[in-house]
């Protein structure tokens, strides 16, 4: 007779523990949510204002990129 659903992944996640691993749970923003996209951009822009206004952070990432010559993706 066939396993059900919940044996199946019962028996997967038994393999990954003995594997060594261990589940975790991660809550991230609801990204479907009213004004998630509003609010991403009202972060970005504030970010964005206060990096122009850092000199030390503007030479950091000049000398980051300056770096990467060669780099592939």
């Amino acid at each position: 007779m066939p396993k059900t659903l919940n044996e199946r992944v019962q028996k997967y996640r038994d393999g990954l523990r003995r594997a060594g691993l261990r589940p975790v749970q991660i809550w991230v923003p609801d990204t479907r949510l009213p004004g998630f996209v509003q609010e991403c951009q009202r972060q970005s822009r504030l970010l964005a204002s206060s990096d122009l206004a850092d000199a030390q952070l503007q030479r950091l990432m000049d000398d980051a990129l300056a770096d990467v010559d060669g780099w592939t993706a």
